[in-house]
């Protein structure tokens, strides 16, 4: 059974995500939240709010906390907003700021129905 959690039009370019997500991809739920929260970098409590709660959905949804795996993590590029700063003599510059939709699927097995 497959879980999702979405976070859309974070502040954080998706180079920086991508980044922090590249070194829990393959990591055990559980793991990956003790390193996100632990890691020197902005960016890296984003994804483990976004990891925390795809694990809440699964519990949710009665899944097994030890058979949940990380299927996916992607990072994908959203909306830019364009801004300008003053440039050299009298010009005007775009200023490109980027966000990020991340997107974390989980997928585990259900626990079986205790008979009374």
């Amino acid at each position: 059974m497959e879980i999702s959690a979405y976070q859309k039009l974070v502040r954080v370019t998706p180079r920086k995500l991508r980044l922090i997500a590249d070194t829990v991809r393959d990591v055990d739920p559980k793991k990956a939240l003790t390193m996100l929260k632990f890691m020197h970098k902005g960016a890296a409590g984003l994804l483990y709010k976004v990891m925390k709660q795809a694990v809440a959905n699964a519990t949710d949804q009665k899944l097994v906390d030890s058979s949940l795996k990380t299927k996916h993590i992607m990072i994908e590029e959203g909306p830019r907003y364009k801004r300008f700063r003053a440039g050299a003599r009298g010009r005007a510059r775009m200023i490109v700021k980027r966000t990020s939709h991340i997107k974390v699927i989980l997928e585990g097995s259900q626990k079986e129905a205790i008979k009374q």
